[in-house]
């Protein structure tokens, strides 16, 4: 049974975001989507939040669970017998960097990194430039789901 992760900070999940574990989850039996959890920096929704906002855009998928890590991910890997970690990748500047991890990571665990192409509709889209749209007052629908999209709109007074 192969067992993956897909980490991330997922503030908030975007449709990027589910079209990669979605698509990880046919190709693997059990995929853990693991949000980190990063004390040095403030998010716009709590991590018990993202935490229950992607456990319901994921409800369909029966072999996705939703957990949160603090720390190395290599040490949450061998703590629940992961065998790799799954990242999207947008663009070059995205590989440049998660090269970089994904060999430290090979380095400290021998924990593999596999990389999946985005989508071509999602290809420009993150999570920080959804928040500064909505923030700023910008429709993001079809960008997130909609029930992400209703608390965008709730957390920015809309």
């Amino acid at each position: 049974m192969t067992k993956v992760v897909c980490p991330g900070s997922f503030d908030p999940v975007t449709n990027g975001h589910l079209d990669i574990i979605e698509r990880s989850s046919h190709l693997f039996d059990e995929v853990v989507v693991a949000v980190l959890v990063n004390e040095n920096k403030a998010g716009l929704f709590s991590i018990e939040e993202r935490i229950e906002m992607l456990g319901e855009a994921t409800s369909s998928l029966p072999n996705i669970t939703v957990d949160s890590f603090q720390g190395l991910l290599v040490d949450f890997c061998r703590d629940r017998g992961i065998a790799a970690i799954v990242k999207g990748l947008r663009a070059v500047s995205d590989f440049d960097y998660e090269l970089q991890m994904a060999q430290m990571n090979d380095r400290l665990s021998g924990v593999d990194t596999l990389f999946i192409p985005t989508s071509p509709a999602y290809s420009y889209l993150a999570s920080s430039l959804v928040k500064e749209v909505a923030k700023g007052g910008g429709d993001v629908t079809g960008l997130v789901p909609n029930h992400v999209l209703a608390r965008l709109n709730e957390r920015f007074g809309r």
